[in-house]
């Protein structure tokens, strides 16, 4: 007989043992770049249009919304309160401040949830992550440029004058979209794993609104100069404060008057940048194991 040699073992399976494969899963943001921006349109076009499916009303409430938030506002501080008595085209900017505020809550708190309102889509289809929280951004621009022609009608029927100063608009909307898309990358990451984030957001964006200049403004507003420039540190209210002085009166200070100098004002741009890149690499990092952890 022939003696057959016993089996050898595994040399991985040692005292080492098996090896576990890291998980891997489609990535934030693909490897084709056209593929994610027509995936993240068509998301928010359908869902702009699924929205309103079945509104008697339509499109018109999404101008209502702002408009009748407000006709509110604008009766307490100015009947009640009084807060806007010395303001300068006042109404303006008070509309002005809703709608583009109502953008950063809209597409920061509609992205909460996202991943996970399509968990069926995330767990069935390779596709890039990150189109998600970006076609709720997208959404929420789709109903600012539709409010915004109600404040640029407004504004001239209030008799705010065109300059050339108006084109600053630009930048100042490109730089709160990027706030608003890195906080909403951020928010929807961490929602897979703690669903607490909805309330505490929810709390923290009631907060916001009040800490930021949208019913008041700095020059108005009868505090310190420390707490003025501690609210202008928020990049929201730089924002708004700015864009009160390029494109509703060139006499309201700037951003950077606002905030006791340009040197402060660069702490807000900080904040941004910080924002948008924590947001990207939080998501980047999870976007492979989101189908795991639903």
């Amino acid at each position: 007989m022939t003696a057959t040699a016993p089996p050898t073992p595994p040399a991985a399976a040692g005292a080492a043992g098996p090896r576990l494969r890291p998980i891997t899963g489609p990535s934030a943001l693909g490897g084709d770049a056209r593929r994610f921006v027509h995936l993240a349109t068509t998301l928010a076009i359908n869902e702009f249009k699924l929205r309103f499916f079945g509104s008697a009303l339509g499109y018109l409430w999404q101008l209502m919304r702002p408009l009748l938030l407000f006709g509110v506002l604008y009766l307490v501080f100015t009947e009640f309160v009084r807060l806007g008595g010395g303001v300068e085209f006042y109404p303006v900017v008070l509309l002005t401040n809703i709608v583009l505020f109502t953008f950063f809550l809209e597409g920061t708190g509609g992205a909460v949830t996202s991943v996970v309102d399509r968990e069926a889509l995330v767990r069935k289809i390779q596709f890039p992550r990150m189109a998600i929280p970006v076609s709720v951004v997208l959404t929420a621009s789709f109903n600012l440029g539709l409010n915004g022609l109600v404040v640029l009608i407004f504004a001239l029927a209030n008799g705010v004058t065109p300059r050339w100063t108006w084109l600053e608009a630009i930048p100042l909307l490109a730089i709160l979209a990027v706030l608003t898309t890195g906080t909403a990358m951020l928010l929807s990451s961490l929602y897979v794993r703690y669903r607490d984030m909805r309330p505490i957001w929810d709390v923290f964006s009631q907060a916001l609104f009040y800490a930021t200049p949208v019913i008041y403004t700095i020059d108005a507003l009868d505090k310190a100069d420390w707490i003025k420039h501690l609210i202008m540190l928020n990049p929201i209210a730089a924002i708004l404060e700015q864009m009160r002085h390029a494109v509703i009166d060139p006499n309201a200070p700037t951003a950077a008057q606002a905030a006791g100098g340009a040197g402060r004002l660069l702490l807000s741009g900080a904040i941004v940048v910080l924002v948008a890149g924590f947001g990207f690499w939080r998501f980047n990092r999870d976007a492979p194991r989101i189908a795991e952890d639903l």
